[in-house]
Protein backbone atom coordinates (compact mmCIF):
# COMPACT_ATOMS: atom_id res chain seq x y z
CA UNK A 1 0.00 0.00 0.00
CA UNK A 2 1.37 3.51 -1.01
CA UNK A 3 0.67 6.57 1.07
CA UNK A 4 2.27 9.90 0.74
CA UNK A 5 2.45 11.79 3.82
CA UNK A 6 1.26 15.29 3.01
CA UNK A 7 1.82 19.19 4.48
CA UNK A 8 1.74 22.75 3.01
CA UNK A 9 2.16 26.22 4.03
CA UNK A 10 0.40 29.21 3.25
CA UNK A 11 -0.20 32.71 2.94
CA UNK A 12 -2.78 32.71 5.48
CA UNK A 13 -5.96 30.81 6.49
CA UNK A 14 -8.49 31.76 3.97
CA UNK A 15 -8.40 29.32 0.98
CA UNK A 16 -11.28 31.03 -0.37
CA UNK A 17 -10.10 34.39 0.19
CA UNK A 18 -7.72 34.50 -1.80
CA UNK A 19 -4.46 32.66 0.68
CA UNK A 20 -2.36 30.55 -1.56
CA UNK A 21 0.31 27.55 -0.99
CA UNK A 22 3.54 28.78 -0.52
CA UNK A 23 5.06 25.18 0.39
CA UNK A 24 4.19 21.75 0.11
CA UNK A 25 6.15 18.18 1.03
CA UNK A 26 5.59 15.02 1.27
CA UNK A 27 7.38 11.70 2.20
CA UNK A 28 6.52 8.32 0.37
CA UNK A 29 5.42 5.52 2.59
CA UNK A 30 4.77 1.82 1.62
CA UNK A 31 3.31 -0.40 3.82
CA UNK A 32 3.77 2.04 6.32
CA UNK A 33 7.34 2.30 5.64
CA UNK A 34 9.47 5.01 4.03
CA UNK A 35 11.19 4.42 1.22
CA UNK A 36 13.03 7.70 0.89
CA UNK A 37 11.23 9.12 -1.99
CA UNK A 38 10.58 13.00 -0.71
CA UNK A 39 8.73 16.22 -2.88
CA UNK A 40 9.71 19.47 -1.74
CA UNK A 41 8.95 22.42 -3.22
CA UNK A 42 8.63 25.97 -2.20
CA UNK A 43 6.12 28.70 -5.06
CA UNK A 44 5.77 31.97 -5.39
CA UNK A 45 2.00 32.45 -4.62
CA UNK A 46 1.81 35.69 -6.70
CA UNK A 47 0.67 37.72 -3.65
CA UNK A 48 1.61 39.15 -0.40
CA UNK A 49 2.65 36.99 2.27
CA UNK A 50 0.50 37.57 5.64
CA UNK A 51 2.21 39.00 8.96
CA UNK A 52 0.48 36.37 10.78
CA UNK A 53 1.76 33.33 8.45
CA UNK A 54 5.53 35.17 8.31
CA UNK A 55 5.39 34.08 12.03
CA UNK A 56 4.54 30.35 11.26
CA UNK A 57 6.91 29.53 8.40
CA UNK A 58 9.62 32.51 8.09
CA UNK A 59 9.01 32.09 4.44
CA UNK A 60 9.19 35.91 3.46
CA UNK A 61 7.94 37.60 -0.09
CA UNK A 62 11.28 38.20 -1.10
CA UNK A 63 12.43 34.55 -0.51
CA UNK A 64 9.85 32.87 -2.80
CA UNK A 65 9.77 35.96 -5.29
CA UNK A 66 11.83 33.42 -7.67
CA UNK A 67 10.19 30.49 -6.63
CA UNK A 68 7.58 28.83 -9.54
CA UNK A 69 4.02 29.44 -9.62
CA UNK A 70 1.80 26.37 -8.77
CA UNK A 71 0.70 26.18 -12.38
CA UNK A 72 4.54 25.23 -12.99
CA UNK A 73 4.62 22.04 -10.44
CA UNK A 74 1.01 21.05 -10.79
CA UNK A 75 1.77 18.40 -13.25
CA UNK A 76 4.89 17.21 -11.19
CA UNK A 77 3.34 17.46 -7.75
CA UNK A 78 0.22 15.34 -9.18
CA UNK A 79 2.00 12.28 -10.26
CA UNK A 80 3.76 12.18 -6.66
CA UNK A 81 0.66 11.63 -4.98
CA UNK A 82 -1.18 9.85 -7.74
CA UNK A 83 -2.70 6.31 -6.50
CA UNK A 84 -1.32 7.15 -3.10
CA UNK A 85 -3.58 7.78 -0.13
CA UNK A 86 -2.84 10.93 1.41
CA UNK A 87 -1.75 11.10 5.40
CA UNK A 88 -2.59 14.73 6.04
CA UNK A 89 -2.77 16.10 10.15
CA UNK A 90 -5.77 18.74 9.46
CA UNK A 91 -6.72 17.41 6.59
CA UNK A 92 -9.28 19.55 5.79
CA UNK A 93 -6.91 22.89 5.94
CA UNK A 94 -4.00 21.48 3.91
CA UNK A 95 -6.76 19.65 1.00
CA UNK A 96 -8.75 23.13 0.76
CA UNK A 97 -5.50 24.79 -0.12
CA UNK A 98 -4.45 22.18 -2.46
CA UNK A 99 -7.88 22.02 -4.18
CA UNK A 100 -8.17 25.58 -4.86
CA UNK A 101 -5.17 25.39 -6.32
CA UNK A 102 -5.92 22.71 -8.76
CA UNK A 103 -9.22 24.45 -9.50
CA UNK A 104 -7.09 27.59 -10.66
CA UNK A 105 -5.12 24.85 -12.96
CA UNK A 106 -8.18 23.27 -14.33
CA UNK A 107 -7.17 19.89 -12.71
CA UNK A 108 -9.88 18.21 -10.32
CA UNK A 109 -9.69 17.73 -6.62
CA UNK A 110 -8.23 15.65 -4.62
CA UNK A 111 -11.16 13.21 -3.29
CA UNK A 112 -12.17 12.84 0.54
CA UNK A 113 -11.92 9.33 0.42
CA UNK A 114 -8.07 9.23 -0.39
CA UNK A 115 -7.43 11.67 2.59
CA UNK A 116 -6.66 10.19 6.31
CA UNK A 117 -6.53 12.52 9.18
CA UNK A 118 -4.29 12.10 11.44
CA UNK A 119 -5.87 15.00 14.24
CA UNK A 120 -9.28 12.61 13.72
CA UNK A 121 -7.46 9.73 14.40
CA UNK A 122 -5.63 11.87 17.40
CA UNK A 123 -8.92 13.07 18.82
CA UNK A 124 -10.07 9.35 18.50
CA UNK A 125 -7.69 7.80 20.14
CA UNK A 126 -6.60 10.61 23.04
CA UNK A 127 -9.94 12.18 23.54
CA UNK A 128 -10.10 15.61 25.31
CA UNK A 129 -5.87 15.81 24.98
CA UNK A 130 -3.78 18.39 22.71
CA UNK A 131 -3.00 16.70 19.77
CA UNK A 132 -1.48 18.87 18.04
CA UNK A 133 1.80 17.71 16.06
CA UNK A 134 3.78 18.81 18.83
CA UNK A 135 1.86 17.42 21.93
CA UNK A 136 1.72 14.08 20.07
CA UNK A 137 5.30 14.39 19.43
CA UNK A 138 5.60 14.54 22.84
CA UNK A 139 3.06 12.46 23.69
CA UNK A 140 4.92 9.19 21.85
CA UNK A 141 8.83 10.20 22.43
CA UNK A 142 9.21 11.76 18.80
CA UNK A 143 12.12 13.87 18.35
CA UNK A 144 10.87 17.32 17.11
CA UNK A 145 13.51 19.38 18.56
CA UNK A 146 14.26 20.58 14.45
CA UNK A 147 11.43 21.90 14.02
CA UNK A 148 11.72 26.14 15.54
CA UNK A 149 9.23 26.74 12.83
CA UNK A 150 7.24 25.01 10.78
CA UNK A 151 8.37 23.67 7.46
CA UNK A 152 6.13 21.36 5.52
CA UNK A 153 8.89 18.80 4.57
CA UNK A 154 10.04 18.44 8.01
CA UNK A 155 6.57 18.25 9.37
CA UNK A 156 6.10 15.60 6.88
CA UNK A 157 8.72 13.86 8.05
CA UNK A 158 7.40 14.03 11.87
CA UNK A 159 4.04 13.30 10.68
CA UNK A 160 4.98 10.32 9.21
CA UNK A 161 6.75 8.81 12.38
CA UNK A 162 3.23 9.65 14.46
CA UNK A 163 1.10 8.83 11.91
CA UNK A 164 2.60 5.09 12.37
CA UNK A 165 2.29 5.25 16.13
CA UNK A 166 -1.41 6.25 15.95
CA UNK A 167 -1.81 2.77 14.04
CA UNK A 168 -0.18 1.03 16.27
CA UNK A 169 3.28 1.36 16.39
CA UNK A 170 6.53 -0.13 14.18
CA UNK A 171 5.76 -3.66 14.84
CA UNK A 172 1.66 -3.22 14.26
CA UNK A 173 1.46 -5.87 11.76
CA UNK A 174 4.48 -8.18 13.11
CA UNK A 175 5.77 -8.39 9.73
CA UNK A 176 3.33 -10.38 8.58
CA UNK A 177 2.27 -10.44 4.99
CA UNK A 178 -1.14 -10.18 3.97
CA UNK A 179 -0.99 -13.99 2.66
CA UNK A 180 0.07 -14.68 6.56
CA UNK A 181 -2.36 -12.66 8.20
CA UNK A 182 -5.30 -13.79 5.97
CA UNK A 183 -6.49 -16.50 8.28
CA UNK A 184 -5.78 -15.42 11.87
CA UNK A 185 -8.05 -16.26 14.63
CA UNK A 186 -6.79 -16.17 18.27
CA UNK A 187 -3.05 -15.77 18.30
CA UNK A 188 -1.35 -17.23 14.76
CA UNK A 189 -2.92 -20.38 14.31
CA UNK A 190 -4.55 -18.99 11.13
CA UNK A 191 -0.57 -18.29 9.77
CA UNK A 192 -0.43 -19.62 6.40
CA UNK A 193 1.87 -22.30 5.84
CA UNK A 194 5.18 -21.84 3.81
CA UNK A 195 4.52 -23.23 0.29
CA UNK A 196 6.96 -25.97 -0.38
CA UNK A 197 9.09 -26.76 -3.51
CA UNK A 198 7.70 -29.70 -6.08
CA UNK A 199 10.99 -30.74 -7.03
CA UNK A 200 14.27 -30.17 -4.09
CA UNK A 201 17.35 -28.18 -5.41
CA UNK A 202 19.99 -30.17 -6.12
CA UNK A 203 23.55 -30.09 -3.63
CA UNK A 204 25.32 -27.46 -4.47
CA UNK A 205 28.17 -28.82 -2.70
CA UNK A 206 30.24 -31.89 -4.86
CA UNK A 207 32.53 -34.44 -3.04
CA UNK A 208 35.53 -32.49 -3.29
CA UNK A 209 34.09 -29.90 -1.29
CA UNK A 210 33.07 -31.79 1.15
CA UNK A 211 36.54 -33.64 1.42
CA UNK A 212 37.78 -29.85 1.65
CA UNK A 213 35.26 -29.39 4.55
CA UNK A 214 36.23 -32.29 6.43
CA UNK A 215 39.86 -31.96 6.15
CA UNK A 216 39.70 -28.42 7.38
CA UNK A 217 37.61 -29.50 10.77
CA UNK A 218 40.52 -31.94 10.97
CA UNK A 219 42.77 -29.06 11.95
CA UNK A 220 40.63 -27.37 14.84
CA UNK A 221 41.88 -28.32 18.07
CA UNK A 222 39.24 -27.18 20.40
CA UNK A 223 36.00 -25.63 18.40
CA UNK A 224 33.07 -24.39 20.31
CA UNK A 225 30.58 -26.36 19.08
CA UNK A 226 32.31 -29.73 21.15
CA UNK A 227 31.03 -28.11 24.46
CA UNK A 228 27.32 -29.04 22.91
CA UNK A 229 27.45 -32.26 20.62
CA UNK A 230 29.68 -34.97 20.02
CA UNK A 231 32.80 -34.79 18.13
CA UNK A 232 34.56 -37.58 15.86
CA UNK A 233 37.81 -38.57 17.22
CA UNK A 234 40.33 -37.70 14.76
CA UNK A 235 42.44 -40.60 13.12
Amino acid sequence: MREIVLDTETTGVEANGGDRVVEIGCVELVNHCPTGRTYHQYINPERAMSEGAFRVHGLSDAFLADKPIFAAIAQDFAEFIDGARLVIHNAAFDVGFLNMEFKRVGRGPIEPARVVDTLAMARRKHPGASNSLDALCSRYGIDNTRRTRHGALLDSEILAEVYIELIGGKQADLGLGVASVAGLGNGLAGVAERPQRLRPLAPRLDEAALAAHEAFVQTLKTPLWGNYIALPEKG
